[in-house]
């Protein structure tokens, strides 16, 4: 029987090759969205030192927090994700029509 995708496993290195896709989608947008809070600190530090330009450097600040802070709901929606992509892979193997039962009807008619 096949393992349940677990939340977080960094052991389950057997994913299909849709949940590889999916993963790696969800990692370039981390990644993204990791730069751009970066990169909206940075800014936000150089217009925090000029009186004139202390508030987009304040507006830089509280939206590279707000980067930051989707960082782990992407992690979570990228694991939520791959664990549905499991459960459908899974129904679609115990289906009648899916690929299990094709298996399993190739089997007993080699063994008639």
């Amino acid at each position: 029987m096949k393992r349940r995708l677990q939340l977080f496993d960094p052991r389950d290195h057997k994913i299909t090759p849709r949940q590889a896709r999916r993963y790696a989608r969800f990692e370039i947008f981390h990644t993204v969205v990791d730069f751009t809070a970066a990169f909206l600190f940075i800014i936000g530090s150089v217009l925090f030192f000029f009186e004139q330009t202390k508030i987009p450097g304040t507006y830089c600040f509280l939206f590279g927090s707000i980067f930051f802070a989707a960082k782990p709901a992407i992690r979570l929606a990228r694991e939520i994700s791959l664990a549905r992509l499991d459960d459908v892979d899974q129904l679609a193997e115990m289906a009648p029509e899916g690929p299990g039962s094709f298996r399993k009807m190739k089997d007993e008619n080699e063994g008639q």
